[in-house]
């Protein structure tokens, strides 16, 4: 089965409420080395995308429009760095697609990644949503079917998220801590897997 504009909307509303059930854990996370606002950051940069999302007529536009919609939420650089991956990913598909396979979803997400490297220079191993995203959009390539591309990145996200316990931090104001940011999830690598998983699940519904 393809991904059409009804998957999409679906998979951006399951998104939304998982990210939203799990808002404060996400700070808590955040806490511990950051300001503690990214559990209500990313929810409401998420619940903001779906909306968009549910008005959209194509999958390239909303895709877009989720993008512009997160960004818009607010000025952190939660909203910025997920408005531009999402409306990376609409740069990769092209105008007037109905549908997507594996492939085509597989290339619009590594363009999503490529939009988000252009506003940050963190990559695997910098305890930062980076450790998830990066396996997740690489896990997706080759697969035969859209269910296994988004199954095989809800889990490469989930691991690289997991690995963020042992990483020492060196972006952002957690950078200071040097070894004390060690021990504890970044929450910007947690809140991705959540995203890819949510994603996974409503699609396979």
């Amino acid at each position: 089965m393809n991904l059409t504009l009804e998957n999409l909307k679906s998979m951006f509303e399951s998104a939304s409420c998982g990210v939203a059930a799990r808002e404060r854990e996400l700070s808590e996370l955040d806490s511990v080395c950051g300001d503690g606002d990214h559990g209500s950051a990313i929810t409401g940069a998420m619940r903001a995308a779906s909306a968009a999302v549910a008005g959209a007529s194509d999958i390239k536009g909303a895709f877009f429009e989720a993008g512009f919609a997160a960004m818009s939420h607010s000025n952190g650089s939660t909203s910025t760095l997920l408005g531009s991956f999402f409306m990376g990913i609409s740069d990769g598909i092209e105008a007037g697609a109905g549908q997507l396979g594996a492939a085509e979803l597989a290339r619009a997400f590594k363009s999503g990644l490529e939009g988000i490297r252009a506003n940050t220079k963190a990559d695997i191993g910098d305890k930062t949503l980076m450790d998830a995203l990066i396996p997740a959009v690489g896990a997706m390539s080759g697969r035969p079917s859209v269910a296994e591309a988004l199954s095989a990145a809800a889990k490469a996200a989930k691991d690289g998220a997991d690995s963020t316990a042992g990483l020492r931090a060196k972006f952002g104001r957690a950078r200071n801590l040097g070894e004390k940011s060690i021990g504890s999830l970044d929450a910007g690598a947690v809140s991705m897997s959540i995203i890819f998983a949510e994603f996974a699940k409503a699609f396979g519904k």
